[in-house]
């Protein structure tokens, strides 16, 4: 028998909105707005068209926002059993299912009307990322590669950020990008995925915490690897200079530490080293603004 709560009042039912779409939790706004600013300012040569740009930050909070709406309505049976997650709004009976597609629809529907303002090319691209960010979170459930969709579903922003700022498709540094973004956000979504390995595997979820089993450190490591060496061909594809490789080094730096973090499979230190991505993140974007704005 479900249990029952008191009539919400409107503001009480706008703030549990909130809690489903995570705006006490950003990060995972800023783990998708970097890869995006990466490849704005890496396509213009420095600052990029002020529309262009202004489109793609709101557009990273709505579909995150979007997002984390239709991971709650795929898994509010599941979230049930998972410390971490029982208490979501939607788990815990809350708000409806109803409720939880009413907010991605709607949240999709601004998201989507704000590629008007970009070239037709980039309004066809914007589909892909929808069905890629609706799609994901049902993917656990068939596949122990979740991850690697989250990581196409996040990267995709490159290859739109690329054509909204040129109206062109990417060039070869883009797709680069584009592989670096998916090499980085899997390993990171990894780390994420091994604070909860032992609820999933008894309720019968699907990971690369799982399938990579005791070589998650060693994969994930490779992962954070190609990741950089990408990103390395990238800055030489484009040309970018020492501001460049020092963000790489410090990018490098934080995988070590991040590794140091998830040596003993701590679920409060994976959670850990998960966070200190966006320092990575916030550090290679602090790197190509600086390169770009000296040379």
């Amino acid at each position: 028998m479900q249990p029952t709560h008191a009539p919400l009042s409107l503001l009480d039912r706008l703030q549990l909105y909130g809690q489903l779409i995570r705006l006490d939790k950003p990060i995972g706004i800023f783990l998708l707005l970097w890869p995006t600013l990466w490849a704005l300012w890496i396509a213009a040569d420095g600052l990029p068209d002020l529309t262009v740009l202004a489109v793609f930050c709101v557009g990273v909070f709505l579909m995150r926002s979007a997002g984390c709406a239709i991971n709650d309505y795929a898994d509010r049976d599941i979230d049930l059993h998972v410390e971490r997650t029982r208490n979501r709004p939607l788990a815990a009976r809350l708000i409806s299912p109803a409720e939880a597609l009413g907010v991605f629809a709607v949240l999709s529907l601004l998201a989507f009307s704000l590629v008007f303002f970009l070239n037709t090319a980039t309004r066809w691209m914007s589909v892909g990322g929808v069905l890629l960010a609706a799609s994901y979170p049902f993917m656990k459930r068939f596949h122990h590669l979740p991850q690697i969709h989250l990581g196409i579903a996040f990267a995709w922003a490159v290859p739109m950020a690329y054509t909204a700022q040129t109206g062109a498709f990417p060039d070869r540094s883009g797709w680069m990008l584009f592989i670096a973004a998916i090499l980085w956000t899997t390993a990171y979504d990894t780390m994420y995925a091994m604070t909860d390995r032992e609820e999933d595997l008894r309720i019968g979820v699907k990971s690369t915490a799982i399938l990579f089993g005791d070589a998650d450190r060693v994969i994930i490591g490779a992962l954070q690897a190609m990741m950089l060496f990408a990103l390395y061909l990238v800055g030489r594809e484009v040309g970018l200079h020492w501001p460049w490789h020092v963000g790489l080094a410090a990018a490098a730096l934080f995988s070590l530490y991040q590794q140091f973090l998830i040596r003993q499979r701590n679920p409060r230190d994976c959670f850990r080293a998960f966070l200190n991505n966006n320092y990575l993140g916030m550090t290679l974007f602090v790197a190509v603004v600086v390169d770009k704005a000296l040379y």
